[in-house]
């Protein structure tokens, strides 16, 4: 009866997952030319940019079956931690032989549907503290807690009871968002979704559908919107992927429903429409994308910076995005969004950079949604300009 009503509940969010709603036959990406923070100013066509010029190049596959890996966070050292959504286990993997080595297991993860254990971070201060963060679901809520990495503990042993720094993140079947990320400031940021219930969104007053901005303790920073809330932008559905260009600036990714997934340059305080608009709309009161894809053609979830660009995993899409950036706000992109790998390796979950130019890459074929080959999931190494 639970799977029933599960699959019922899913059916009844028709669009909600995080694949997106159906999408035209015209599947072609189309960036918006205005500035994220000006959308009366986006009004050039998409054909005015320029295609990108750029490759992709699998170096290597690190390691092979994963089980519904979903946040992946690098290691001093080289070395990476990698979740498991479904299992609720944190595994680490050598960054040169790809051996794996289970760390532990996360105490009241409650999978189902997109939740589960989801995003990881690694403390700035891990050469100190060796603290871990993590965001997972639970019976009750989606929370951030920080556990402790004892290597000197037995495998599958060196996790220490989780610190829960953040709760009551509403949680869903669907929506859970789950990426968390220290910012160049030190501070923690949180993408989450607003679990299928739209009018979260819009509700400030809500941790639902928001980017969220905290100290490492989960307090409330200075310089957020609001004094006394972590809140830092939204209007968001589903948000999943965060990452910082060179010049410090905040992006962040982001699924849409029938028509428009969505890359965002995020400012604080700032209302990115959802679910009032989907995309392009240059209403006044929203932040229009950056960038835009039908939904068939990204399903976007991590996205990282490097070589000048944004990189966006496409779940639903099966392709890796180049979102090449010109560094000067009001004229991002610098030129049309570019896929690789398409269809190559199936879902693409998490992209990370890995220092000059090459990235992680996370599969996710494992994740009840895709259609698992042999060896999946992996991690790939890809050189990138």
């Amino acid at each position: 009866m639970a799977a029933l009503a599960a699959a019922s509940l899913l059916l009844s969010a028709g669009c909600a997952s995080e694949d997106g709603g159906p999408a035209s036959s015209d599947g072609s990406p189309t960036p918006p030319a205005g500035s994220a923070s000006s959308p009366a100013a986006s009004s050039s066509p998409p054909a005015e940019r320029p295609p990108a010029k750029g490759s992709v190049d699998v170096v290597s596959t690190l390691t092979e079956k994963l089980s519904s890996p979903w946040g992946l966070a690098p290691l001093p050292g080289g070395d990476l931690l990698v979740a498991s959504r479904d299992d609720a286990t944190i595994t680490r993997i050598d960054g040169e032989s790809g051996k794996k080595t289970e760390v532990g297991t996360v105490p009241g993860v409650s999978p189902a549907g997109e939740g589960g254990l989801l995003g990881l971070a690694v403390a700035p201060t891990y050469g100190a503290d060796h603290l871990v963060y993590a965001y997972f679901t639970t019976e009750s809520d989606n929370r951030i807690a920080r556990l402790q990495y004892d290597e000197s503990k037995p495998a599958g042993q060196q996790l220490g009871a989780p610190d829960t720094i953040l709760r009551g993140i509403p949680k869903g079947f669907v929506h859970n968002g789950g990426r968390i990320a220290f910012g160049p400031d030190r501070m923690l940021y949180a993408g989450t979704g607003e679990t299928g219930d739209t009018g979260l969104a819009q509700d400030e007053k809500s941790l639902a559908g928001k980017i969220l901005r905290m100290t490492p303790d989960g307090e409330p920073v200075h310089g957020n919107p609001s004094a006394d809330s972590v809140v830092y932008s939204w209007g968001h559905r589903n948000v999943q992927g965060l990452a910082w260009d060179k010049q410090k600036r905040l992006w962040a990714s982001e699924f849409g429903q029938d028509t428009w997934d969505e890359l965002n340059a995020i400012e604080p305080g700032k209302n990115y429409g959802w679910p009032e608009v989907e995309g392009e709309k240059g209403e006044a009161g929203y932040v229009d994308p950056v960038a835009q894809w039908k939904t068939s053609e990204a399903s976007p979830s991590g996205i990282a910076y490097a070589q000048g660009s944004i990189w966006m995993a496409g779940l639903r899409g099966e392709r890796l995005w180049r979102i090449p950036l010109s560094g000067t706000p009001g004229q991002e992109p610098s030129a049309a969004p570019q896929a690789f790998l398409e269809g190559k390796y199936g879902r693409l979950r998490t992209v990370v950079a890995a220092g000059g130019d090459t990235l992680w890459l996370v599969t996710g074929n494992t994740d009840g949604r895709g259609t698992p080959k042999q060896g999946d999931d992996r991690i790939l190494l890809l050189k990138v300009r």
